[in-house]
């Protein structure tokens, strides 16, 4: 990940403006890192198939991680989250506005799409893309989960409704990332495998996330922990001790699945998804 790292900040979004700090604002959540989680993953699975494609392949990378920022700027906001801290550093309402998080969350949003719509593929593939991204962070994918994460707060929800914000909010972008690799290399039917084993990817995920909430201090989260009280996440509902024993039924669930990939994919994969898996364990103790 680490071409892709450099590859990210060479490419960072840029302005011509008179406005004294637009271009800052825009670059910082971008520049403050993260798991790059999911452009590992479409990267991982380029790679397993067509190596020669992966410089290219990082262009499709970047516009996920684009798309992410966005909602994690988006998900911060006093009228969502009100989080002050996020990768480590103030969020974007705090270090400037919240007219300046609004806009910048806009702009990476809608850049996104720009990046994948002059990527180095065929046309045929770049509408594909595009497709698949707008159609798993738009309004039938995560903007749809963001919506009804805030619609019910304070109305707690049956378990598999849970599961279908939360499919919605977080897996799915998990989920189209992987199948994005696959309509890269020109695999489209292990691109329809891919995304169903992404989903239960995206699900443990999340079901992570509500673990290492209540679990580890925003210090070592990089973002405000023990905030979810008022949500429908997996803690709040099931209790620790059931999130714990679901996460670890769907974990063995896809560590099976993941033995079962041919020998180039797992290879490029298991790695990266061996330690996301199992990230949940390191706190199974508390």
């Amino acid at each position: 990940m680490q071409n892709f790292e450099a590859f990210l900040l060479e490419n960072l979004p840029t302005s011509k403006s008179i406005h004294p700090t637009y271009e800052k604002a825009l670059q910082q959540m971008l520049k403050a890192g993260g798991k790059r989680f999911r452009p590992a993953l479409l990267l991982g699975v380029v790679k397993a198939y067509n190596p020669l494609m992966s410089a290219g392949a990082r262009y499709a990378a970047y516009a996920v991680e684009l798309l992410h920022t966005y909602s994690l700027i988006h998900d911060d906001l006093p009228a969502m989250d009100n989080s002050p801290l996020r990768r480590g550093e103030p969020t974007l309402h705090v270090l400037y506005d919240e007219v300046t998080a609004i806009l910048v969350g806009d702009a990476l949003n809608t850049y996104s799409f720009e990046v994948l719509a002059n990527a180095p593929f065929s046309d045929y593939t770049r509408v594909k893309l595009i497709d698949e991204l707008a159609k798993n962070g738009g309004l039938n994918g995560m903007v749809l989960g963001q919506a009804m994460d805030c619609y019910f707060e304070n109305r707690p929800l049956g378990i598999e409704d849970i599961k279908t914000l939360h499919t919605n909010k977080t897996a799915k972008l998990i989920a189209a990332s992987l199948k994005m690799g696959a309509i890269i290399v020109g695999r489209e039917e292990l691109a329809e495998s891919l995304y169903v084993f992404g989903i239960k990817l995206g699900l443990l995920f999340q079901i992570q996330d509500d673990i290492l909430d209540v679990t580890q201090s925003s210090q070592e989260a990089g973002k405000l922990t023990n905030n979810d009280g008022d949500k429908n996440s997996f803690v709040t509902i099931l209790g620790l001790v059931e999130s714990i024993k679901e996460a670890d039924a769907l974990a063995l669930e896809l560590s099976d699945e993941l033995e079962s990939f041919d020998e180039n994919l797992h290879y490029e994969l298991s790695p990266l998804l061996t330690r996301y898996i199992n990230r949940h364990k390191n706190s199974s103790d508390t």
